[in-house]
């Protein structure tokens, strides 16, 4: 196989505590399968993604805290350094969003939600919030999350 007819997955992660380097490292394994013979998966953390990156991938996966009922600041900040640099370029980039909300994460969803509309990016799943105590549950669920992005990548689903 050669780089040429790979296509990319960016995993943007903010992963500050061990549960959400969990949820990160589950990402990466999901996009990773064994069966997924042409995507290539590079994960970065929000402040060093930048907007080269996502003119580089195929689809992007994001990953945020619920931060005071918003999103993580180093996910803005990634946001804000590579909007305007890619808004043109990566319209209709399949997307998906998993947040992780010790509350409700619906204010968490909205803020992400507005950015992706004004970036013309397109969802291919419904964002998934885990909410409330930690469960072991939430890295399978984004795990089978980054897995379905991948293969709808590879497949040309998306």
């Amino acid at each position: 196989m050669t780089l040429e007819f790979e296509k990319q997955l960016l995993i943007v992660a903010h992963a500050p505590s061990a549960n959400t380097r969990l949820l990160r490292d589950a990402a990466f394994q999901g996009a990773s399968h064994p069966d997924l013979e042409q995507v290539h998966c590079v994960v970065k953390a929000p402040l060093e993604a930048d907007p080269e990156d996502v003119l580089a991938c195929d689809a992007i996966l994001l990953g945020t805290t619920e931060n005071l009922g918003y999103m993580s600041g180093a996910l803005k900040d990634f946001f804000d350094r590579s909007y305007y640099p890619v808004i043109e370029k990566k319209q209709g980039l399949p997307c998906a969003l998993y947040i992780r909300a010790g509350h409700d994460g619906t204010g968490t969803q909205r803020a992400v939600e507005s950015i992706v509309t004004g970036l013309r990016w397109r969802w291919v799943q419904p964002p998934l919030i885990l909410r409330g105590e930690w469960q072991p549950l939430f890295a399978d669920q984004v795990e089978e999350l980054s897995m379905t992005l991948a293969f709808s990548v590879e497949s040309g689903i998306v």
